[in-house]
Parts: C-alpha cells; structure tokens; sequence
C-alpha cells in the first residue's frame, strides 16, 4: 500500500510539472486527473481552439526506455474512450477539434528533460 501511495505522490508531482510547462507554453490547463468509468487522463487543455488529452510519462532512468514510449495503443485507446465521455458530459459541439498529446519527462544525469508531444497519436 505504502509504495503505491508513493508512487501516486511522485506521479502527481511530474504531473503538476508537465502541467506548468504547457501553460508556460500558452495553453490553459481545464481539469488535472479526470477520471471516470472508462479511464483517467492525466491533463485536460484549451490550446487555442484545441480541447487537448495529455498523458504524462516519467522515467527516472534510461534502464525502462524513454517515458513517452510507455503510452501503447491500449493506453491510448483508454484515453481516448475517456475524452469522448469527457466532451459528451460536459456538452461540447461534436465539432470542436480535439488533440491528443503526450508529454515525457526522462532524467538524465541528475537534470530532467521534458519532451511534449503535440499529434502523439490519433483517435483509437
């Protein structure tokens, strides 16, 4: 129990870092951590006329693989079953344009980088 408590602390703490980031970038954080039925994403954004998804990826060590690559297709299609409950809920047009982004943050030599990936991957 102790370890997944942790786990939950360190996760939401990358996740208030990728958050900071892209609003440092212009866009406009809407939600943090929405959940529901079909799933959770990580970061819920305005980016211009853009509704954007973002799921947060951290590696504490190269040993793993970059921390965007951990975002597979079953990852994604939880996200995206998850955005569309999101719009349908809070009634956005059917027209509005979505986005699905992926932002990593990979330790390197005691520094972090963040990598944001706009267009990660398309509707599944």
């Amino acid at each position: 129990m102790y370890r997944s408590i942790n786990k939950r602390h360190v996760g939401q703490e990358y996740e208030e870092k990728a958050a900071r980031y892209l609003e440092e970038q212009g866009l406009m954080i809407l939600e943090r951590n929405f959940r529901c039925r079909q799933g959770e994403v990580d970061l819920i954004a305005r980016d211009g006329k853009y509704i954007v998804f973002v799921e947060v990826k951290f590696r504490r060590s190269p040993v793993s693989g970059k921390s965007i690559e951990a975002v597979d297709i079953r990852k994604q299609k939880v996200i995206c079953r998850t955005a569309l409950y999101y719009l349908t809920t809070r009634r956005f047009s059917v027209d509005i344009p979505c986005r699905f982004d992926v932002v990593g943050i990979d330790t390197k030599e005691e520094a972090e980088e963040i990598l944001w990936i706009r267009d990660a991957f398309d509707y599944q």
